[in-house]
């Protein structure tokens, strides 16, 4: 199972980095940031082959890159196959109509289907040739929804917090996981309303120690000197698991 990160960082691009995102074997993108579209193809990524989006929550450093990817489909890059959008419930209306604000008309007809899934916590469900579970998450829980996913791809499961202050659902979510990706937005300390490395201190104690946790959302440089199968996200990089 290959993760690459599109991006790294928070909401404020601290260090120059960009919006955190990752896709695993560039078919399954966990969030959507706004530099999604030149990331993908900086990388390489095949835009007909991604199958699945995996949005956690509202803010726009996670969701705002959709409508320029449906633009990409509408007039650049022919698709056929369905893609399928993962989301808090509502979805479709958010991203449909945020979309549309953008570009009108890009959610017209281009050829392919959009299929949207409301997730249902705690339900395991099915989208696309991948079978998740969604679990809320503790980010600005007065304001919105936030979601963590876990999800089976290839005999791996992949598990991600999006963003999240340390709570007991973590656990429920790293729950088989072989990849663990987390909220670590203060390199020291921790909250509110994020996760920082002293969190992530606390996680690695109650995980099995094969569990690789992967630190990202980033708001400067951690130490993990010290804590096993601890690794930090870098932009555009691929980390590979056997």
């Amino acid at each position: 199972m290959d993760l690459t990160f599109l991006g790294s960082s928070n909401a404020f691009a601290a260090d120059g980095r960009y919006w955190s995102s990752f896709i695993v074997d560039n078919k399954y993108l966990f969030d959507a940031p706004p530099t999604l579209l030149p990331h993908l193809k900086q990388l390489g990524v095949n835009l007909r082959e991604i199958e699945t989006v995996f949005l956690s929550h509202h803010h726009g450093d996670h969701f705002m890159g959709m409508p320029f990817l449906f633009l990409e489909y509408f007039y650049v890059t022919e698709r056929k196959d369905d893609l399928y959008i993962v989301g808090p419930p509502g979805v479709k209306d958010w991203i449909e109509d945020f979309s549309e604000r953008c570009y009108p008309s890009v959610c017209g007809d281009a050829g392919y289907r959009r299929v949207y899934i409301d997730a249902s916590p705690g339900e395991e469900q099915i989208a696309g040739n991948v079978t998740f579970t969604s679990i809320p998450m503790s980010h600005d829980i007065d304001k919105m929804d936030a979601l963590g996913y876990r999800a089976n791809i290839n005999g791996k499961t992949v598990a991600y917090t999006g963003d999240t202050m340390l709570c007991d659902e973590i656990y429920e979510l790293a729950e088989g996981a072989d990849v663990l990706v987390v909220d670590c937005t203060y390199a020291e300390g921790s909250g509110p309303v994020h996760m920082g490395i002293d969190d992530i201190k606390v996680i690695r104690k109650n995980l099995p120690p094969e569990v690789t946790i992967v630190l990202t959302h980033l708001n400067g440089q951690p130490n993990t000197n010290g804590l096993e199968n601890v690794i930090t996200a870098q932009d555009l990089k691929t980390f590979h698991f056997d």
